[in-house]
């Protein structure tokens, strides 16, 4: 099964769960999309062209996120005239997951991932946490001993050179 859709100005041919990525699109990541322009739709009982679309086709898709592809770099210059300029660009994009090609008249069924399954088990009370412990309070540190008996032994001599002076 596959399909050709056209949007941002190209085509691309997809299938279920391809993911491809296309020009930016104004859907926020998580939401689900439906590109209606197909032009060509092939299933197990045969190909349909579009003249220029099929009508009533449908592709679901589900945008996964949004990014900027790699970098461009535009050089311009003109020889002999001493001229160059280098610009650089990152176009938007979107990323898409094909989910289903539509036929005119079916709906899309969206599927649950396992993930989500999982989480929706896995719900258990949280654990209380123990209070934190208590620490003693620091005490200001004591003044460094050094510091006096330097103080302490230039009194000394002052006292002592007073003496011999007298």
């Amino acid at each position: 099964m596959f399909a050709v859709i056209k949007t941002g100005g190209k085509q691309y041919r997809v299938s279920p769960q391809d993911i491809i990525r296309v020009e930016r699109l104004s859907s926020p990541a998580g939401e689900i999309v439906e590109l209606t322009v197909v032009l060509a739709m092939g299933r197990e009982d045969g190909v349909k062209l579009g003249q220029p679309l099929v009508a009533g086709a449908r592709v679901a898709a589900t945008v996964l996120e949004h990014c900027r592809n790699d970098k461009i770099i535009v050089f311009r210059k003109q020889r002999r005239k001493n001229f160059r300029r280098t610009h650089g660009h990152r176009q938007h994009q979107t990323v898409l997951r094909i989910e289903e090609i539509l036929a005119e008249g079916e709906t899309h069924t969206p599927v649950k991932a396992a993930s989500e399954k999982k989480t929706a088990k896995a719900k258990k009370p949280a654990k209380k946490k123990a209070a934190p412990k208590k620490t003693a309070a620091k005490k200001p540190a004591a003044k460094k001993p050094a510091a006096k008996a330097k103080a302490t032994g230039a009194d000394d001599k002052d006292s002592s050179s007073a003496e011999e002076k007298s």
